[in-house]
């Protein structure tokens, strides 16, 4: 998962680019840069970290311009490195380019084989590196030609922002796998994953960029076209779940009015006699709002989640059972004790870290842990940018239901359908998702390696 933002028009262009990185920091904590155009020379700065950590005063003033992209990165394909950290930046031939993508090719291997044995020479591990050279090495014609040209040889998911020292281009793919919104602060036109990012710096939500939809954006204004061959879209459904904030708007439904919908129908399909309502925080906290209303068991905060867990910590030498899941959370024995406790989360993955929660919640005093989850068993991987494991860590790809209650120790467990997840986000509308993740049903075709 990655975040994208773009500004073209603006005075304050990296700062503003900053603030929207900010707000899109959930969808990657690896590392950030931003990229800014004077009109005449691009500039870049990235690191590894969180966006406040990267970027201060003194570094955005050598970033100067009207207009800036950005990207927060939380790795997919290739290491955690800096040399993977975006935005790009190059020369070529065409000028000066600046790149920042959200999503994962599933062609890359094949493409990255193809150039390298034509001389190619690569400077990251990156999926993404692959659009810089067939780019320069292009011979559409306008930069927005080559990128065409670029993305018709690759297959996969896509939402990308591109700076020129004059334009800003942004492309999203053809399937609509990962969201992408246009908006506008004053006369300055914005590009973000998440409307929360337009939120942030009060610019004004135009509309959801289209499935293989191309902005091109310049001193002579904003133009839209459809280059691509049209194909059936497939929105990610995980982002629903689990990935976007729940304040943004997302495919033209608001995040946390589609999760309390997921736990209003998981208490119509799995309902449980239970004392109270707790959520496994902070993403299971919508849904466990509309469990708890369409149920009638009470809510109540059962978990507190620590917001200052930094990506190391010091491990006391005297072992101490779950530490690193008693960083994140700590029970509210008050709220637990002697209780019936239905606790809702959005997914289980590997199950190691829920068996540590439901056996803290029976530590501090819970009669019975009754486990939910918002969303079907998670039992095949995603190659569209969510970075799940293989099939084989996957829980749910090789254990039944009752057996992954008898490894989380809980009382019962059980998930929403996969009809039901689909109906709560909004399938009677027209919408079309993706939900590969727990149906292996890919609308694309998957990597060789």
């Amino acid at each position: 998962m990655c975040g994208v933002f773009g500004i073209f028009g603006h005075e304050e262009a990296s700062h503003l680019t900053y603030l929207g990185l900010h707000a899109l920091q959930h969808r990657g904590q690896e590392s950030a840069g931003i990229a800014a155009s004077d009109g005449a020379r691009v500039r870049s700065y990235r690191q590894m970290g969180l966006v406040a950590d990267i970027f201060n005063e003194p570094v955005l003033a050598e970033l100067p311009g009207k207009s800036a992209i950005g990207h927060v990165r939380y790795s997919t394909a290739g290491g955690s490195h800096l040399r993977n950290a975006q935005p790009y930046q190059v020369s070529f031939a065409g000028g000066q380019l600046a790149i920042a993508h959200n999503g994962n090719f599933v062609n890359a291997d094949e493409v990255r084989k193809s150039l390298e044995d034509a001389g190619a020479i690569f400077q990251s591990d990156s999926d993404t590196e692959n659009v810089i050279h067939l780019i320069a090495r292009s011979r559409a014609g306008t930069f927005e030609n080559r990128v065409v040209d670029a993305l018709k040889q690759l297959d996969g998911a896509y939402s990308m922002v591109f700076l020129t020292e004059k334009k800003l281009v942004a492309v999203r793919d053809t399937i609509g796998f990962r969201p992408l919104v246009l908006g506008r602060v004053k006369n300055a036109y914005v590009i973000a994953s998440e409307t929360t990012a337009l939120d942030l710096i009060e610019a004004e939500l135009l509309r959801e960029i289209e499935p293989g939809e191309m902005i091109v954006i310049d001193e002579d204004g904003l133009k839209s076209t459809f280059p691509f061959e049209k194909r059936p879209q497939n929105r990610c459904v995980f982002e629903y779940v689990y990935f976007a904030r729940p304040d943004s708007k997302l495919f033209g439904d608001s995040v946390f009015s589609v999760r309390k919908r997921l736990g209003a129908q998981l208490a119509k399909e799995q309902p449980v006699e239970a004392d109270v309502c707790i959520a496994v925080p902070d993403s299971g906290v919508p849904a466990a709002l509309g469990y708890a209303e369409a149920s009638g068991v009470p809510f109540d905060v059962g978990l507190i989640r620590s917001h200052y867990v930094g990506r190391t910590f010091i491990e006391p030498q005297q072992s101490i059972r779950h530490f690193g899941v008693k960083l994140k959370l700590a029970p509210v024995r008050s709220t637990l004790e002697g209780k019936r406790v239905v606790v809702i989360d959005d997914s289980i993955v590997r199950g190691t870290t829920s068996r540590k929660i439901v056996k803290m919640l029976k530590s501090a005093g819970a009669r019975e842990v009754h486990v939910r989850i918002s969303s079907p068993p998670t039992a095949w991987p995603c190659f569209y940018g969510i970075d799940t494991p293989s099939r084989q860590e996957l829980i749910a790809a090789s254990h039944s239901t009752d057996e992954i209650a008898r490894y989380v120790t809980a009382d019962s467990l059980a998930y929403l359908s996969l009809e039901g997840l689909t109906r709560a986000a909004g399938d009677a509308t027209g919408k079309t998702f993706c939900s590969a993740c727990f149906s292996g049903k890919y609308p694309t075709g998957l990597p060789k390696s």
